[in-house]
């Protein structure tokens, strides 16, 4: 299990995507998809991106769907992130700890590919850090407390 790997082209198109839908809504104008695609070194001949327009919009609703997206060009790639993992915080300043016993605490981190309403645990300093290489993370701690950073 590597949660360190080189970026897939999936994974590079995801967010490449991104880029162009800053407010992380899950899709993106279809008047962008062609700078997209151009960004990813797609095929972006006028009449292909037309072609895909249609194919990626068939009600016609102006917008190009995340999925949708990544399905028609990326079929058989799969995250190399696992969906859960283990996660272990050490914090070694006394005043910090419960009991101001210094330990670690152990506990599950869960990657969405969305955010789920139903799963929201904390708003902690860790959960954000972490937030910023997986932004759908959940952490389930082993103790009643969420760790402290500081």
């Amino acid at each position: 299990m590597a949660l360190v790997a080189p970026e897939s082209p999936s994974e590079q198109a995801r967010r490449v995507f991104q880029t162009f839908d800053p407010e992380d809504n899950g899709f993106i104008p279809d008047t962008l998809l062609e700078d997209v695609m151009k960004a990813l070194d797609l095929v972006s001949e006028p009449d292909y991106v037309n072609l895909m327009k249609s194919k990626l919009d068939p009600e016609g609703l102006g917008i190009i769907l995340l999925g949708q997206f990544l399905q028609e060009f990326f079929p058989d790639q799969d995250s190399v992130i696992p969906d859960s993992f283990p996660v272990y915080h050490y914090n070694g300043l006394k005043q910090s700890n419960h009991n101001e016993k210094v330990s670690y605490v152990e506990g599950t981190a869960l990657v969405m590919g969305f955010e789920d309403p139903m799963v929201r645990t904390d708003d902690t300093p860790v959960k954000r850090c972490l937030q910023t290489k997986w932004p759908y993370i959940e952490l389930l701690w082993t103790t009643e407390r969420s760790p402290s950073l500081n």
